[in-house]
Protein backbone atom coordinates (compact mmCIF):
# COMPACT_ATOMS: atom_id res chain seq x y z
CA UNK A 1 0.00 0.00 0.00
CA UNK A 2 1.77 3.67 -1.10
CA UNK A 3 1.41 6.47 1.03
CA UNK A 4 -1.71 8.42 0.01
CA UNK A 5 -4.04 5.49 0.21
CA UNK A 6 -3.56 4.97 -3.46
CA UNK A 7 -5.07 1.82 -4.04
CA UNK A 8 -2.47 -0.87 -6.06
CA UNK A 9 -5.73 -3.39 -7.30
CA UNK A 10 -3.13 -6.30 -7.39
CA UNK A 11 -2.47 -5.85 -3.49
CA UNK A 12 -5.75 -5.33 -2.18
CA UNK A 13 -7.02 -7.99 -4.23
CA UNK A 14 -4.32 -10.62 -2.64
CA UNK A 15 -4.89 -8.87 0.69
CA UNK A 16 -8.74 -10.07 0.45
CA UNK A 17 -7.93 -13.70 -0.87
CA UNK A 18 -5.34 -14.62 2.08
CA UNK A 19 -8.02 -12.41 4.88
CA UNK A 20 -5.26 -10.45 5.63
CA UNK A 21 -5.95 -8.89 8.90
CA UNK A 22 -3.16 -6.30 8.61
CA UNK A 23 -5.47 -4.40 6.16
CA UNK A 24 -8.15 -4.22 7.57
CA UNK A 25 -8.81 -0.19 8.21
CA UNK A 26 -6.69 0.76 5.62
CA UNK A 27 -8.94 0.31 2.36
CA UNK A 28 -12.32 -1.68 1.94
CA UNK A 29 -13.49 -4.51 -0.64
CA UNK A 30 -16.91 -3.32 -2.18
CA UNK A 31 -18.89 -6.04 -3.77
CA UNK A 32 -20.35 -5.30 -7.07
CA UNK A 33 -22.55 -8.36 -7.14
CA UNK A 34 -24.10 -7.98 -3.87
CA UNK A 35 -23.68 -4.34 -3.35
CA UNK A 36 -21.93 -5.02 0.08
CA UNK A 37 -18.58 -3.60 1.43
CA UNK A 38 -16.20 -5.57 3.59
CA UNK A 39 -12.96 -5.38 5.77
CA UNK A 40 -9.89 -7.46 3.84
CA UNK A 41 -10.36 -10.17 6.47
CA UNK A 42 -13.93 -10.73 6.22
CA UNK A 43 -14.52 -14.30 6.90
CA UNK A 44 -17.32 -15.04 4.00
CA UNK A 45 -15.68 -16.60 0.83
CA UNK A 46 -13.90 -14.03 -1.33
CA UNK A 47 -15.45 -12.71 -4.61
CA UNK A 48 -14.25 -13.01 -7.94
CA UNK A 49 -11.56 -10.41 -8.45
CA UNK A 50 -13.68 -8.98 -11.40
CA UNK A 51 -16.67 -8.48 -8.90
CA UNK A 52 -14.33 -6.51 -6.19
CA UNK A 53 -13.92 -2.57 -6.14
CA UNK A 54 -11.42 -0.80 -3.82
CA UNK A 55 -12.44 2.22 -1.49
CA UNK A 56 -10.07 4.12 0.80
CA UNK A 57 -12.82 4.45 3.41
CA UNK A 58 -16.09 3.50 4.39
CA UNK A 59 -17.65 6.69 3.34
CA UNK A 60 -16.64 6.23 0.01
CA UNK A 61 -18.32 2.96 -0.08
CA UNK A 62 -21.87 4.06 1.57
CA UNK A 63 -21.92 7.24 -1.11
CA UNK A 64 -21.29 4.51 -3.77
CA UNK A 65 -24.27 2.92 -2.46
CA UNK A 66 -22.75 -0.22 -0.96
CA UNK A 67 -24.01 -1.32 2.66
CA UNK A 68 -22.04 -2.91 5.32
CA UNK A 69 -21.19 -6.37 5.22
CA UNK A 70 -23.12 -8.03 9.05
CA UNK A 71 -20.40 -10.57 9.16
CA UNK A 72 -17.46 -9.03 9.72
CA UNK A 73 -18.39 -5.33 10.62
CA UNK A 74 -16.14 -3.27 8.62
CA UNK A 75 -17.03 0.24 10.74
CA UNK A 76 -15.29 -1.38 13.55
CA UNK A 77 -12.27 -1.79 11.69
CA UNK A 78 -8.96 -0.55 13.75
CA UNK A 79 -8.55 3.62 11.95
CA UNK A 80 -6.19 3.51 9.11
CA UNK A 81 -2.74 4.06 10.26
CA UNK A 82 -2.14 6.64 7.94
CA UNK A 83 -3.64 9.76 10.03
CA UNK A 84 -0.92 9.20 13.10
CA UNK A 85 1.76 8.65 10.54
CA UNK A 86 0.91 11.99 8.67
CA UNK A 87 1.03 15.62 9.42
CA UNK A 88 -0.20 16.83 6.09
CA UNK A 89 -3.49 18.66 5.46
CA UNK A 90 -5.60 15.16 4.53
CA UNK A 91 -4.38 13.36 8.18
CA UNK A 92 -4.78 16.79 10.22
CA UNK A 93 -8.27 17.03 9.10
CA UNK A 94 -9.30 13.08 9.51
CA UNK A 95 -7.93 13.66 13.18
CA UNK A 96 -10.34 16.10 13.50
CA UNK A 97 -13.20 14.62 11.98
CA UNK A 98 -12.95 11.99 14.55
CA UNK A 99 -12.61 14.47 17.19
CA UNK A 100 -16.19 15.39 16.41
CA UNK A 101 -15.49 18.92 14.95
CA UNK A 102 -17.81 18.23 11.93
CA UNK A 103 -20.37 17.48 14.09
CA UNK A 104 -19.93 20.63 16.30
CA UNK A 105 -18.87 23.01 14.12
CA UNK A 106 -19.38 22.11 10.91
CA UNK A 107 -17.10 21.95 7.64
CA UNK A 108 -16.28 25.95 8.08
CA UNK A 109 -15.35 25.07 11.59
CA UNK A 110 -13.26 21.80 10.27
CA UNK A 111 -11.82 24.73 7.34
CA UNK A 112 -10.95 27.32 9.52
CA UNK A 113 -8.80 24.91 12.42
CA UNK A 114 -7.06 23.65 8.96
CA UNK A 115 -6.29 27.24 7.74
CA UNK A 116 -7.89 26.20 4.74
CA UNK A 117 -10.74 27.06 2.80
CA UNK A 118 -14.08 24.52 2.60
CA UNK A 119 -13.66 24.06 -0.54
CA UNK A 120 -9.86 23.54 0.10
CA UNK A 121 -10.79 20.99 2.43
CA UNK A 122 -13.21 19.25 0.54
CA UNK A 123 -11.07 18.74 -2.76
CA UNK A 124 -8.46 17.03 -1.23
CA UNK A 125 -10.22 14.57 0.94
CA UNK A 126 -12.74 13.69 -2.06
CA UNK A 127 -9.11 13.41 -4.17
CA UNK A 128 -7.37 10.83 -1.43
CA UNK A 129 -10.18 9.27 0.17
CA UNK A 130 -13.29 9.40 -2.48
CA UNK A 131 -15.61 11.36 0.07
CA UNK A 132 -15.73 14.52 1.87
CA UNK A 133 -16.00 15.61 5.14
CA UNK A 134 -19.35 15.55 6.03
CA UNK A 135 -20.20 11.95 4.02
CA UNK A 136 -17.07 10.97 6.45
CA UNK A 137 -18.51 12.65 9.72
CA UNK A 138 -21.91 11.01 8.24
CA UNK A 139 -20.19 7.59 8.58
CA UNK A 140 -18.48 8.57 11.73
CA UNK A 141 -22.27 9.41 13.35
CA UNK A 142 -23.45 5.84 11.91
CA UNK A 143 -20.72 3.94 13.94
CA UNK A 144 -21.94 5.74 16.44
CA UNK A 145 -25.76 5.15 16.35
CA UNK A 146 -24.63 1.67 16.03
CA UNK A 147 -22.89 1.25 19.38
CA UNK A 148 -25.44 3.24 21.24
CA UNK A 149 -28.17 0.69 20.13
CA UNK A 150 -26.11 -2.43 20.66
CA UNK A 151 -24.82 -1.21 24.28
CA UNK A 152 -27.28 0.34 25.68
CA UNK A 153 -30.91 0.67 26.03
CA UNK A 154 -31.78 4.24 25.16
CA UNK A 155 -34.69 4.87 23.55
CA UNK A 156 -33.67 5.52 19.62
CA UNK A 157 -34.72 9.35 19.95
CA UNK A 158 -32.21 10.09 22.76
CA UNK A 159 -29.64 7.44 20.61
CA UNK A 160 -30.71 9.86 17.43
CA UNK A 161 -29.65 12.56 19.39
CA UNK A 162 -26.35 11.52 21.06
CA UNK A 163 -25.35 10.23 17.76
CA UNK A 164 -25.16 13.43 16.09
CA UNK A 165 -28.26 13.12 13.70
CA UNK A 166 -30.70 15.99 12.99
CA UNK A 167 -33.50 14.31 13.24
CA UNK A 168 -35.14 10.83 14.05
CA UNK A 169 -36.33 10.48 9.97
CA UNK A 170 -32.30 11.08 9.13
CA UNK A 171 -31.46 8.41 12.09
CA UNK A 172 -33.46 5.86 10.45
CA UNK A 173 -32.50 6.57 7.22
CA UNK A 174 -29.31 6.60 7.90
CA UNK A 175 -28.68 3.18 9.54
CA UNK A 176 -31.22 1.45 7.27
CA UNK A 177 -29.15 2.54 4.60
CA UNK A 178 -25.57 1.68 5.58
CA UNK A 179 -26.59 -1.62 7.99
CA UNK A 180 -29.11 -2.90 5.61
CA UNK A 181 -31.31 -3.03 9.01
CA UNK A 182 -33.72 -0.70 10.98
CA UNK A 183 -32.38 0.35 14.19
CA UNK A 184 -34.88 -2.09 16.05
CA UNK A 185 -33.97 -4.73 13.79
CA UNK A 186 -30.41 -4.23 15.09
CA UNK A 187 -31.10 -3.93 18.75
CA UNK A 188 -33.01 -7.51 18.31
CA UNK A 189 -29.74 -8.70 17.34
CA UNK A 190 -27.47 -7.80 19.54
CA UNK A 191 -26.24 -10.15 22.73
CA UNK A 192 -27.73 -10.17 25.71
CA UNK A 193 -25.64 -9.06 28.31
CA UNK A 194 -25.50 -7.33 31.96
CA UNK A 195 -27.38 -3.84 32.40
CA UNK A 196 -25.06 -0.88 33.44
CA UNK A 197 -25.25 2.06 35.11
CA UNK A 198 -26.59 4.71 33.30
CA UNK A 199 -24.32 6.79 31.52
CA UNK A 200 -21.76 3.52 31.21
CA UNK A 201 -21.11 1.67 28.03
CA UNK A 202 -18.69 -1.05 27.57
CA UNK A 203 -17.10 -1.96 23.77
CA UNK A 204 -14.46 -3.04 22.27
CA UNK A 205 -11.75 -1.09 21.08
CA UNK A 206 -9.48 -3.60 18.15
CA UNK A 207 -5.99 -3.13 16.86
CA UNK A 208 -3.79 -4.14 14.54
CA UNK A 209 -1.87 -7.26 15.90
CA UNK A 210 0.89 -7.89 17.71
CA UNK A 211 0.27 -5.79 20.54
CA UNK A 212 2.87 -5.68 23.70
CA UNK A 213 0.61 -4.23 26.95
CA UNK A 214 3.36 -4.37 28.95
CA UNK A 215 4.97 -0.46 28.13
CA UNK A 216 2.14 0.70 26.92
CA UNK A 217 0.15 0.36 30.55
CA UNK A 218 3.32 0.22 32.49
CA UNK A 219 3.96 3.40 31.34
CA UNK A 220 0.72 4.70 32.10
CA UNK A 221 0.43 3.18 35.64
CA UNK A 222 3.90 4.37 36.52
CA UNK A 223 2.77 8.25 35.55
CA UNK A 224 -0.47 8.27 36.58
CA UNK A 225 -1.58 11.29 39.07
CA UNK A 226 -3.50 10.91 41.86
CA UNK A 227 -7.04 11.73 41.36
CA UNK A 228 -6.94 11.75 37.59
CA UNK A 229 -5.72 8.18 36.61
CA UNK A 230 -5.60 4.98 38.83
CA UNK A 231 -4.15 1.22 37.96
CA UNK A 232 -6.70 -1.30 39.31
CA UNK A 233 -7.87 -4.76 38.63
CA UNK A 234 -6.13 -4.84 35.78
CA UNK A 235 -7.44 -1.53 34.19
CA UNK A 236 -6.00 2.15 33.64
CA UNK A 237 -8.71 4.41 34.34
CA UNK A 238 -8.62 8.31 34.12
CA UNK A 239 -11.33 11.03 33.98
CA UNK A 240 -11.64 12.91 29.98
CA UNK A 241 -12.51 16.67 29.72
CA UNK A 242 -15.05 16.45 26.68
CA UNK A 243 -16.16 18.67 24.63
CA UNK A 244 -19.73 18.52 26.14
CA UNK A 245 -18.89 17.36 29.41
CA UNK A 246 -16.55 15.39 31.07
CA UNK A 247 -15.79 11.03 31.14
CA UNK A 248 -14.24 8.25 32.72
CA UNK A 249 -12.66 5.38 30.62
CA UNK A 250 -11.30 2.14 31.90
CA UNK A 251 -9.15 0.41 29.43
CA UNK A 252 -7.94 -3.18 29.77
CA UNK A 253 -5.64 -5.43 27.51
CA UNK A 254 -7.24 -8.42 26.26
CA UNK A 255 -5.61 -10.70 23.81
CA UNK A 256 -7.34 -9.27 20.90
CA UNK A 257 -8.96 -6.24 22.06
CA UNK A 258 -8.64 -3.75 24.33
CA UNK A 259 -11.93 -4.09 26.46
CA UNK A 260 -13.31 -0.22 27.05
CA UNK A 261 -15.84 0.96 30.11
CA UNK A 262 -16.76 4.70 29.55
CA UNK A 263 -18.88 6.33 31.90
CA UNK A 264 -20.07 10.07 30.14
CA UNK A 265 -22.15 12.71 31.41
CA UNK A 266 -23.43 13.77 28.09
CA UNK A 267 -23.61 10.58 25.61
CA UNK A 268 -22.65 13.10 22.64
CA UNK A 269 -18.79 12.86 23.33
CA UNK A 270 -19.15 8.90 22.56
CA UNK A 271 -16.93 9.48 19.53
CA UNK A 272 -14.84 11.77 21.04
CA UNK A 273 -14.05 9.48 24.24
CA UNK A 274 -13.27 6.44 21.73
CA UNK A 275 -11.35 8.48 19.44
CA UNK A 276 -9.01 9.60 22.46
CA UNK A 277 -9.11 6.04 24.01
CA UNK A 278 -7.70 4.72 21.00
CA UNK A 279 -5.15 7.23 20.42
CA UNK A 280 -3.63 7.44 24.33
CA UNK A 281 -3.23 3.68 23.03
CA UNK A 282 -1.78 4.24 19.56
CA UNK A 283 -4.39 1.52 18.42
CA UNK A 284 -4.24 2.60 14.84
CA UNK A 285 -0.85 1.84 14.21
CA UNK A 286 0.41 -0.77 12.18
CA UNK A 287 3.12 -2.95 13.99
CA UNK A 288 4.14 -4.92 11.32
CA UNK A 289 5.73 -2.37 9.48
CA UNK A 290 7.35 -0.38 12.49
CA UNK A 291 8.78 -3.70 13.49
CA UNK A 292 10.09 -4.90 10.02
CA UNK A 293 11.84 -1.58 9.61
CA UNK A 294 13.19 -1.65 13.26
CA UNK A 295 14.53 -5.44 12.58
CA UNK A 296 16.85 -4.11 9.50
CA UNK A 297 19.06 -3.14 12.30
CA UNK A 298 20.73 -6.18 14.06
CA UNK A 299 21.00 -4.24 17.39
CA UNK A 300 17.40 -3.24 17.65
CA UNK A 301 16.17 -6.98 15.80
CA UNK A 302 16.80 -8.67 19.38
CA UNK A 303 14.60 -6.06 21.21
CA UNK A 304 11.70 -6.31 18.49
CA UNK A 305 11.81 -10.34 17.96
CA UNK A 306 11.25 -10.47 21.87
CA UNK A 307 8.39 -8.58 22.76
CA UNK A 308 6.76 -7.43 18.85
CA UNK A 309 4.10 -4.84 18.90
CA UNK A 310 5.08 -2.04 21.22
CA UNK A 311 2.94 1.11 20.96
CA UNK A 312 3.53 4.74 22.13
CA UNK A 313 1.46 5.70 24.88
CA UNK A 314 0.18 8.41 23.87
CA UNK A 315 -2.24 11.15 25.85
CA UNK A 316 -5.89 11.96 25.82
CA UNK A 317 -5.35 15.70 26.04
CA UNK A 318 -2.24 17.34 24.66
CA UNK A 319 -2.19 20.44 26.74
CA UNK A 320 -2.42 18.22 29.96
CA UNK A 321 0.35 16.32 28.56
CA UNK A 322 2.68 19.72 27.60
CA UNK A 323 2.09 21.10 31.04
CA UNK A 324 3.30 17.25 32.91
CA UNK A 325 6.29 17.44 30.71
CA UNK A 326 7.10 20.76 32.41
CA UNK A 327 6.66 19.07 35.88
CA UNK A 328 8.76 16.07 34.73
CA UNK A 329 11.68 18.41 34.08
CA UNK A 330 14.72 17.27 36.11
CA UNK A 331 13.00 15.57 38.88
CA UNK A 332 11.94 12.09 39.45
CA UNK A 333 8.49 10.29 38.25
CA UNK A 334 7.48 10.15 41.78
CA UNK A 335 8.38 14.13 42.18
CA UNK A 336 6.75 14.97 39.03
CA UNK A 337 3.20 13.07 40.27
CA UNK A 338 3.44 14.91 43.50
CA UNK A 339 3.36 18.27 41.73
CA UNK A 340 0.50 17.53 39.12
CA UNK A 341 -1.54 16.15 42.29
CA UNK A 342 -1.20 19.45 43.98
CA UNK A 343 -2.35 21.30 41.04
CA UNK A 344 -5.18 18.58 40.37
CA UNK A 345 -6.23 19.42 43.90
CA UNK A 346 -5.68 23.30 44.00
CA UNK A 347 -7.41 23.41 40.36
CA UNK A 348 -9.12 20.79 39.12
CA UNK A 349 -12.20 20.52 38.34
CA UNK A 350 -14.33 17.79 40.60
CA UNK A 351 -16.24 14.74 39.13
CA UNK A 352 -17.88 12.12 40.86
CA UNK A 353 -16.31 8.13 39.84
CA UNK A 354 -19.02 5.92 40.48
CA UNK A 355 -16.29 3.60 41.22
CA UNK A 356 -14.57 5.76 43.75
CA UNK A 357 -10.61 6.50 43.29
CA UNK A 358 -11.10 9.74 40.47
CA UNK A 359 -11.89 12.74 42.01
CA UNK A 360 -10.84 15.33 39.02
CA UNK A 361 -10.19 16.50 36.02
CA UNK A 362 -6.76 17.90 35.40
CA UNK A 363 -6.71 21.44 35.57
CA UNK A 364 -7.49 23.45 32.13
CA UNK A 365 -4.83 25.78 30.60
CA UNK A 366 -7.17 28.44 31.63
CA UNK A 367 -7.22 27.14 35.37
CA UNK A 368 -3.85 27.47 35.42
CA UNK A 369 -2.64 30.50 33.89
CA UNK A 370 -4.48 32.17 36.82
CA UNK A 371 -2.09 30.33 39.49
CA UNK A 372 -0.26 32.86 41.19
CA UNK A 373 3.37 31.76 40.67
CA UNK A 374 4.57 31.96 43.60
CA UNK A 375 2.41 29.22 44.88
CA UNK A 376 4.61 27.10 42.59
CA UNK A 377 6.95 24.61 44.81
CA UNK A 378 9.40 24.86 41.83
CA UNK A 379 12.77 26.64 40.86
CA UNK A 380 12.02 30.42 39.26
CA UNK A 381 13.59 29.47 36.09
CA UNK A 382 10.78 26.23 35.81
CA UNK A 383 8.21 28.75 36.85
CA UNK A 384 8.45 31.18 34.52
CA UNK A 385 8.40 28.14 31.86
CA UNK A 386 5.44 27.05 33.28
CA UNK A 387 3.80 30.32 33.36
CA UNK A 388 4.95 30.91 29.99
CA UNK A 389 3.51 27.48 28.62
CA UNK A 390 -0.21 28.07 30.48
CA UNK A 391 -0.03 31.13 28.72
CA UNK A 392 0.25 30.56 25.18
CA UNK A 393 -2.31 27.47 25.58
CA UNK A 394 -5.21 29.81 27.49
CA UNK A 395 -4.79 32.45 24.65
CA UNK A 396 -4.61 30.37 21.76
CA UNK A 397 -0.86 31.41 20.97
CA UNK A 398 0.40 28.03 21.26
CA UNK A 399 -1.84 25.02 19.67
CA UNK A 400 -1.10 21.47 20.54
CA UNK A 401 -4.67 19.65 19.56
CA UNK A 402 -4.85 17.30 16.93
CA UNK A 403 -5.08 19.80 14.12
CA UNK A 404 -1.54 21.17 15.15
CA UNK A 405 0.87 20.94 12.09
CA UNK A 406 4.28 19.53 13.81
CA UNK A 407 6.69 21.33 12.44
CA UNK A 408 5.02 24.82 13.51
CA UNK A 409 4.01 23.38 16.87
CA UNK A 410 7.80 21.95 17.34
CA UNK A 411 9.09 25.48 16.12
CA UNK A 412 6.85 27.15 18.97
CA UNK A 413 7.49 25.27 21.73
CA UNK A 414 11.63 25.46 20.92
CA UNK A 415 10.86 29.34 21.59
CA UNK A 416 9.28 28.99 24.90
CA UNK A 417 11.74 29.91 28.07
CA UNK A 418 13.27 26.27 29.41
CA UNK A 419 12.31 24.08 26.01
CA UNK A 420 15.18 22.11 25.21
CA UNK A 421 14.93 19.49 22.65
CA UNK A 422 13.93 16.82 25.14
CA UNK A 423 10.67 18.63 26.26
CA UNK A 424 9.99 19.04 22.64
CA UNK A 425 10.62 15.84 21.13
CA UNK A 426 8.77 14.28 24.23
CA UNK A 427 5.74 16.73 23.89
CA UNK A 428 6.00 15.65 20.09
CA UNK A 429 6.09 12.07 20.89
CA UNK A 430 3.52 11.57 23.30
CA UNK A 431 1.16 14.87 22.78
CA UNK A 432 1.62 15.71 18.96
CA UNK A 433 1.85 11.97 17.75
CA UNK A 434 4.94 12.05 15.67
CA UNK A 435 5.95 8.89 15.21
CA UNK A 436 9.21 9.73 14.23
CA UNK A 437 9.69 11.87 17.61
CA UNK A 438 13.30 10.87 19.29
CA UNK A 439 15.24 11.55 22.33
CA UNK A 440 18.88 10.95 21.95
CA UNK A 441 19.76 13.22 24.85
CA UNK A 442 17.41 10.56 26.97
CA UNK A 443 19.13 9.24 30.30
CA UNK A 444 17.12 5.68 29.79
CA UNK A 445 18.04 5.72 25.59
CA UNK A 446 21.99 6.87 26.17
CA UNK A 447 22.25 4.08 28.86
CA UNK A 448 20.60 1.48 26.59
CA UNK A 449 22.16 2.59 23.50
CA UNK A 450 25.37 1.98 25.77
CA UNK A 451 24.46 -1.92 26.87
CA UNK A 452 23.46 -2.68 23.52
CA UNK A 453 26.94 -1.62 21.67
CA UNK A 454 25.12 1.37 20.18
CA UNK A 455 26.85 5.13 20.04
CA UNK A 456 26.58 6.61 23.33
CA UNK A 457 26.59 10.08 22.33
CA UNK A 458 23.44 11.90 21.29
CA UNK A 459 25.05 13.16 17.80
CA UNK A 460 26.19 9.43 16.79
CA UNK A 461 23.12 7.81 18.24
CA UNK A 462 21.16 10.57 16.05
CA UNK A 463 23.36 10.01 13.25
CA UNK A 464 22.77 5.91 13.65
CA UNK A 465 18.56 6.11 14.06
CA UNK A 466 18.62 7.80 10.67
CA UNK A 467 18.11 4.50 9.59
CA UNK A 468 14.78 3.65 12.09
CA UNK A 469 13.03 6.51 10.45
CA UNK A 470 10.18 7.60 10.10
CA UNK A 471 9.67 5.15 13.29
CA UNK A 472 11.90 6.43 15.79
CA UNK A 473 9.52 6.81 18.77
CA UNK A 474 8.62 3.26 18.75
CA UNK A 475 12.29 2.62 18.55
CA UNK A 476 12.49 4.78 22.04
CA UNK A 477 9.98 2.18 23.29
CA UNK A 478 12.01 -0.85 22.32
CA UNK A 479 15.22 0.72 24.12
CA UNK A 480 13.39 2.28 26.98
CA UNK A 481 12.22 -1.18 28.20
CA UNK A 482 16.08 -2.34 28.42
CA UNK A 483 16.16 -0.48 31.25
CA UNK A 484 14.75 -1.47 34.39
CA UNK A 485 15.56 2.14 36.37
CA UNK A 486 12.60 4.35 37.10
CA UNK A 487 11.77 6.85 35.00
CA UNK A 488 13.45 10.09 35.71
CA UNK A 489 13.01 13.37 33.45
CA UNK A 490 16.37 14.73 33.61
CA UNK A 491 17.15 16.66 30.24
CA UNK A 492 15.73 19.93 29.41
Amino acid sequence: MQKGMQLDREHCVRAVQSKDARFDGWFFTAVLTTRIYCRPSCPVVPPKPENMTFYPSAAACQQAGFRACKRCRPDTSPGSPEWNQRADLVARAMRLIADGIVDREGVPGLAARLGYSPRQVERQLLAELGAGPLALARAQRAQTARLLIETTALPMAEIAFAAGFSSIRTFNDTVREVFALSPTELRDRRPRSAQLAPGTLTLRLPFRAPLNPDNLFGHLAATAVPGVEEWRDGAYRRTLRLPYGHGIAALTPKPDHIACRLTLSDLRDLPVAISRCRRLLDLDADPVAVDDQLRTDPFLAPLVDKAPGRRVPRTVDEAEFAVRAVLGQQVSTAAARTHAARLVTAHGTPVDDPEGGLTHLFPSPEALADVPPDSLAMPRTRRTTFTTLVGQLADGTLHLGVESDWSEARARLLALPGFGPWTVDVVAMRALGDPDAFLPTDLGIRRAAQELGLPGTPAALTARAAAWRPWRAYAVQYLWATDSHPINFLPV
